[in-house]
């Protein structure tokens, strides 16, 4: 197993991004980094790994896609390092608000706020994916 499992869930490709550059700063810092599809992914990805970090965009009514949604509901993050991600075109980040206190109440160590990105990734979005993979491995 990787120190830090990637896992996200990316409609148009934005969060995939994040994702991709969340994997190579922590590749960078000298850790392992497995980047997995959460329609992919297990519990052993969460179990296995020192580190996480779960991407989803904003669905609907500022709501996980059902997959991801599903997926934390299955996992346990007691005790584990994470962080959170996605981007979205509406809204006010009320999804990464929800996600992030969902995950504190089942036990996650959040290492840092979730990160909200407004559609693609630009330079300056790029590096708050940086700061937060050296959040998630402090």
């Amino acid at each position: 197993m990787a120190d830090v499992s990637v896992i996200y869930w990316s409609g148009t490709g934005n969060t995939e991004s994040i994702a991709n550059e969340i994997k190579t700063q922590v590749e960078s810092k000298g850790k392992t980094a497995e980047l997995v599809n959460v329609e992919s992914a297990t519990a052993d990805h969460v179990s296995g790994a020192s580190y996480v970090a779960l991407g989803c965009p904003s669905m609907g009514a500022e709501v996980l896609e059902d997959v991801m949604d599903e997926f934390v509901d299955a996992i346990d993050v007691t005790g584990k390092p994470v962080v959170l991600f996605g981007s979205y075109d509406w809204g006010d980040g009320q999804w990464m608000r929800d996600w992030q206190e969902r995950m504190e109440s089942k036990g996650a160590v959040m290492k840092a706020d979730g990160l909200t990105i407004n559609l693609t990734p630009e330079e300056d979005d790029l590096v708050k994916c940086r700061e937060l993979a050296d959040q998630l491995l402090k």
